[in-house]
């Protein structure tokens, strides 16, 4: 089994994101469970392109300070949204033999459903912690819709398991 936290970076984190203190407490909770129980964490990044403000070497880009990866811990980043579209990520989640992968971060909408929707199609049990994802509002749906959107209908019995952070846990501690 892995967590890999996906996108959690400075330029997307703040309290406009839909149940953002949720989201945190829910995240840390996870990466502390999972740390604690041997489960290795993998840390993608979003990389927009030089001048977008996310990008290598922008504060936007760094990682969160809430969830901040331990020093050991591997960090891979993207241009597209999938986490699979780092190669040497997909091939380091292929050579390790895991088929179980937690995914977390962020947007629900863009990231997390590219990257839930990619591993499922590699064959990999895509596990989505409940109020472990969001996003913010956009031109069509509130966050808290769009959350419900993906977490309620759309991957469920189809792209992944979206369970509880306690049963996650509970899982990682087996």
């Amino acid at each position: 089994m892995k967590l890999i936290v996906v996108d959690i970076q400075n330029g997307i984190m703040d309290n406009r994101l839909y149940n953002f203190d949720v989201f945190i407490k829910s995240v840390t909770g996870i990466i502390d469970a999972a740390r604690k129980n041997g489960v290795e964490v993998i840390y993608i990044q979003h990389d927009d392109g030089p001048g977008t403000g996310l990008s290598v070497g922008d504060e936007g880009f760094e990682i969160a300070e809430q969830v901040s990866p331990k020093e050991n811990e591997k960090k891979y980043i993207k241009t597209i949204n999938s986490c699979f579209g780092n190669s040497e990520f997909a091939d380091y989640l292929n050579r390790s033999g895991d088929k179980d992968i937690i995914i977390v971060g962020l947007q629900t909408n863009f990231c997390i459903d590219a990257s839930v929707k990619s591993a499922f199609e590699r064959g990999y049990n895509v596990i989505v912690p409940g109020e472990a994802n969001t996003t913010f509002d956009n031109d069509y749906m509130d966050g808290q819709t769009t959350y419900k959107y993906y977490n309620d209908m759309m991957w469920p019995e189809r792209f992944a398991k979206c369970i509880s952070v306690d049963a996650v846990i509970k899982m990682m501690e087996r």
